[in-house]
């Protein structure tokens, strides 16, 4: 099962990277259906005979997408009408592998940090070479085999 949840990561990562140049791409002042519109000549007029709404509510679907309350429904249906597509998809700022590494390291550290004090109170605490080994070993198998915990806020495990 942990291969295949590799594997999917992978592809996925694949998938993703097509996005990461878009990562660059700043929304129009006035937004994307207000930009595609005007490039077209249309006024806002057309637009809502085209959306078979009235011109108030096609002017208020421009305001929600400004805002961020547009609905991927609503983006969908004025892209259909504008003659485009609506594309929606996370792309990541790192890599999921990064993501992923950077979480299982963050809990290893907290789950290391609670045994290292146990061990010391008993006198057994370990090297700084042997507490890198500790934390690379436990993210290793905090990556292979996540508990359900990984995600969690405020780590139990």
């Amino acid at each position: 099962m942990k291969k295949n949840k590799k594997l999917i990561r992978q592809q996925l990562e694949i998938t993703l990277q097509k996005f990461r140049p878009l990562l660059d791409i700043q929304m129009p002042p006035k937004g994307w259906i207000r930009a595609v519109r005007d490039a077209l000549g249309m006024n806002g007029r057309q637009l809502a005979n085209r959306l078979n709404v009235t011109r108030q509510r096609a002017a208020q679907i421009e305001k929600d997408e400004l805002g961020g309350s547009a609905t991927i429904k609503t983006m969908r249906r004025v892209a259909e009408s504008l003659d485009c597509v609506f594309v929606y998809t996370l792309v990541q700022r790192q890599s999921l592998e990064h993501t992923l590494h950077e979480q299982a390291r963050r809990v290893a550290k907290k789950q290391l940090t609670r045994a290292s004090h146990t061990m010391m109170l008993e006198m057994q605490e370990l090297s700084d070479s042997d507490k890198v080994q500790a934390l690379n070993d436990l993210v290793n198998e905090l990556i292979e085999t996540p508990p359900s915990t990984l995600w969690d806020k405020n780590d139990k495990s």
